[in-house]
């Protein structure tokens, strides 16, 4: 598992590892056994507290607008309203609530909807007991769980599912500063802060310093979203 900070952005305030509270978990799946399953290996984490099951997306929007979790571990395929629904709705309503998408395949095309709609990551359903707390602890504070390389495969790979290209709006791009622009570019090409600064010869300080700018420019939370803006926008193409 890969993960990428926020490096700033919209401000919002998630998690604090110091107030000494568990973290508030909502587990949705429409699977019981699954949830049984995820439920015995985080039960046991005293940093997590398990709020609430789902069966559901609709059930699962209304546990979040009800109780307030810190994080939703969102199941994709669901019935009556899947995770992409879902997570968009939870998104939408402004709550104080992050969702971090569970998902049998690593490559699945309900993932960049997911990510679209304001999921802070995904993991597969296998994924170590380990790498799962820390990400949940992760995605709980801010930041996400997608390495910016591996979400320029998924797009690259369902290019499809994204807007035309050659009519995509501008939405925001021109308050962006030419070097803001190209580290945006380099970002959305899955470079680390640690590739770009070579690339553009500058020092990571400086380049993660620009990204912060970007995000609060753009009002985007952390570096996925700014992926799937610069692929929305064409600042980036597929494949190229």
């Amino acid at each position: 598992m890969t993960i990428a900070g926020a490096d700033g952005g919209s401000g919002w305030q998630g998690w604090d590892p110091a107030s000494g509270r568990p973290i508030r978990v909502l587990l949705a799946d429409d699977q019981p056994l699954l949830r049984a399953g995820f439920k015995m290996v985080l039960g046991d984490e005293p940093i997590l507290d398990i709020v609430a099951e789902a069966g559901d997306g609709v059930e699962a929007v209304d546990l979040a607008r009800r109780l307030l979790p810190d994080v939703v571990l969102m199941d994709i395929r669901m019935p009556h309203q899947d995770g992409v629904a879902a997570t968009k709705a939870i998104v939408e309503a402004r709550l104080p609530v992050r969702v971090l998408v569970l998902t049998t395949f690593d490559l699945d095309e309900y993932i960049v909807g997911a990510l679209r709609a304001g999921a802070s990551g995904f993991l597969t359903k296998d994924v170590p007991a380990d790498d799962l707390v820390t990400a949940i602890r992760t995605v709980a504070a801010g930041d996400a769980v997608v390495a910016p390389r591996i979400l320029k495969n998924l797009l690259d790979q369902f290019a499809d599912v994204l807007p035309d290209l050659t009519t995509a709006p501008d939405r925001g791009l021109d308050t962006l500063t030419d070097r803001e622009r190209e580290v945006l570019a380099q970002l959305a090409r899955g470079l680390s802060n640690a590739e770009i600064a070579q690339r553009l010869s500058v020092s990571e300080t400086t380049v993660k310093t620009h990204v912060g700018h970007v995000l609060t420019k753009l009002r985007l939370r952390d570096r996925v979203q700014a992926v799937v803006f610069a692929y929305e926008t064409g600042l980036v193409r597929p494949g190229i």
